[in-house]
């Protein structure tokens, strides 16, 4: 089967988005155990690909490109783009915590 090549080249989000590739989903705990699919703990965590202008500009939000945050995934919108299909354009209210490391 050939695969459907897009006519776009990139996804640029509009307003006070980012578009986030979300992280694989965990197939088992931190103890090893293995977990059905049935029993899939929802992932809602991913790395910002893209920020918008708005974002960009704006000092109040502490948001950056290939930052690791975590997203309310309710009023996500996937983005068809990609055969894996784990883009989604947040808005930045619905991004809940951003994972940093102390610089040292």
């Amino acid at each position: 089967m050939a695969k459907k090549k897009s006519e776009f080249e990139y996804v640029e989000p509009i307003g006070h988005r980012v578009l986030v590739r979300k992280d694989d989903p965990k197939r088992e705990t931190k103890g090893g155990i293995a977990l059905p699919d049935a029993a899939e703990i929802p992932t809602i965590t991913g790395r910002i690909v893209t920020i918008s202008a708005a974002v960009e500009n704006d000092e109040d939000v502490p948001l950056r490109q290939y930052d690791k945050v975590l997203f309310h995934p309710k009023s996500a919108i996937p983005v068809d783009f990609e055969s894996d299909n784990a883009l989604f354009v947040v808005d930045v209210e619905d991004v809940v915590a951003v994972f940093r490391r102390e610089e040292s």
